[in-house]
């Protein structure tokens, strides 16, 4: 078999690198200033708030297209007909308006008990507002998706996104607190809707084939059962934090854990986007997925770490220039946090990998092995250390990952990634975050302003990666120029 990178399968690349990473910078921007109004306008009990809410919403808004969207998506072209889309929006539409209902009714007065919060009891079917109109977009994400179409989709993202974000703005400012945050959460959903329509030209019908909906659904299944045990493995420290510590603890951790997560999520949606369809593309080709999964480890890597690094080594004079001293608990937890999302990046295309080659059953069962790890670590840390035990209980967790992940690739048949091959494809970030490292360190511990030893580090970072990555740097970006052209 020929395994040589077809020129077709690099030019989708680099296209879809460049559009999710224009979507990227755009979505970044908005959210970041957003979230840094907020932390300043709100206290961090009022911050936590939010977070008690988002634990619920977040719960069910992974439940909102029962994986369907992710179906169509992986499916090839020759496998689909027109019923399994009008199908597929149908079932959407009928399952999260169950799914509003539910959290208006149970789910918003369960959690204003749960944490004696009464304005819980609004705040939450506010929310989960985006989540009934999000299944009306679900089926034309999908086909852009499906079709690498990723310059429409930054365009939609970005356009809905600076509307929401523009609008959350002036209404913090007015003195909404909390609200600019929950409108900017649902407007986005219902920004988009008009413009999905538009870009793919697609009307559902009233069609139903139940052959169709068995399809997309048995995929499905496993994919969401794998996106529920994902989020309570990756919230579930929310909701003890809330309960155990308080709103105005949860509320330090959540800026914490926003600063650093926030990158690691959307840098690995970035890649991850772009590379489902074509795993999904290429699934027979087991030597290429495998140079595949390895460029986008390392492209994480190379992006994240100077990110992490920062926050690491200048995480006190931000926290406490940025967003005031009332956050500086947040610190110590911002450090612990920064150093799991540097191994949780390590790991960051294992989940697209397994869906694209059609092994959803395999993720979801790896997903309950880390969960049961995870849960009483967790609640041992938070009982001893509070936020901080609970961030160290992460970074233990985030290293499970990585050696779970490691052994799935062994259950891939003929997919053989040893540890060399692994590490290998690490040496360059590594070497550069070393070098970065103890430049910036050196000139923060004479004294120098936090803003100068940032510099520092990202300059000696990137001038790193280009004297030993000199050549792919070349290629890479030509290629990227080339398809912008």
């Amino acid at each position: 078999m020929d395994t040589t990178e077809p020129k077709s399968g690099r030019k989708l690349i680099a296209n879809g690198i460049l559009w999710n990473s224009v979507q990227l910078l755009v979505n970044q921007s908005f959210a970041f200033i957003i979230k840094l109004v907020l932390a300043k306008l709100l206290f961090p009990e009022q911050f936590g708030l939010i977070g008690m809410a988002a634990i619920f919403t977040g719960f069910v808004q992974i439940l909102n297209d029962l994986g369907v969207g992710a179906a169509l998506v992986q499916r090839k072209n020759e496998d689909l007909s027109e019923s399994h889309y009008h199908t597929a929006f149908w079932a959407g539409v009928i399952w999260t308006t169950g799914l509003f209902l539910i959290m208006f009714l149970v789910v918003a007065p369960f959690a204003a008990y749960f944490y004696h919060q009464p304005q819980l009891k609004t705040i939450i079917p506010v929310l989960s507002l985006g989540i009934l109109f999000s299944s009306v977009n679900m089926v034309h994400k999908a086909q852009l998706t499906k079709s690498m179409n990723f310059k429409k989709l930054a365009f939609i993202d970005n356009v809905t996104n600076i509307m929401s974000g523009l609008i959350a703005l002036v209404m913090a400012y007015a003195g909404f607190g909390v609200w600019a945050l929950v409108f900017n959460t649902v407007s986005t959903v219902i920004f988009a809707m008009p413009f999905y329509f538009k870009a793919t030209g697609w009307l559902p019908r009233f069609e139903w084939s139940n052959s169709a909906f068995n399809d997309v659904f048995g995929f499905g299944i496993y994919t969401t059962g794998s996106n529920i045990l994902n989020y309570l493995y990756n919230n579930i420290d929310y909701l003890l934090i809330g309960k155990l510590l308080g709103a105005s603890v949860l509320g330090i951790y959540t800026l914490a854990f926003v600063l650093t997560d926030t990158f690691r999520s959307r840098i690995m949606a970035v890649i991850n986007n772009v590379m489902y369809p074509i795993y999904g593309l290429k699934q027979n080709d087991t030597s290429l997925l495998k140079r595949y999964y390895l460029k986008v480890v390392q492209l994480n890597c190379v992006v994240v770490f100077p990110i992490m690094l920062f926050f690491i080594i200048l995480g006190m004079p931000f926290i406490t220039n940025i967003f005031g001293a009332k956050w500086v608990g947040a610190v110590v937890p911002l450090r612990i946090l920064a150093g799991s999302v540097m191994l949780h990046i390590l790991v960051s295309g294992n989940t697209a990998l397994l869906r694209g080659v059609g092994r959803p059953g395999l993720e979801m069962k790896l997903q309950l092995v880390k969960a049961a790890i995870f849960l009483p670590t967790l609640a041992l840390g938070i009982n001893y250390a509070g936020i901080e035990g609970a961030a160290w209980a992460i970074l233990f967790n985030k290293l499970v990952v990585v050696v779970v992940a490691q052994y799935s690739f062994s259950l891939i048949p003929d997919f053989s990634l040893t540890l060399s091959d692994f590490l290998g494809c690490l040496k360059t970030p590594l070497i550069a975050s070393l070098t970065a490292s103890a430049i910036s360190v050196a000139l923060y511990y004479l004294h120098l302003n936090y803003i100068i030893c940032a510099v520092a580090l990202f300059v000696a970072y990137f001038l790193t990666l280009r004297f030993l990555m000199k050549d792919e740097f070349k290629s890479y970006f030509k290629g990227i120029l080339n398809k912008a052209a």
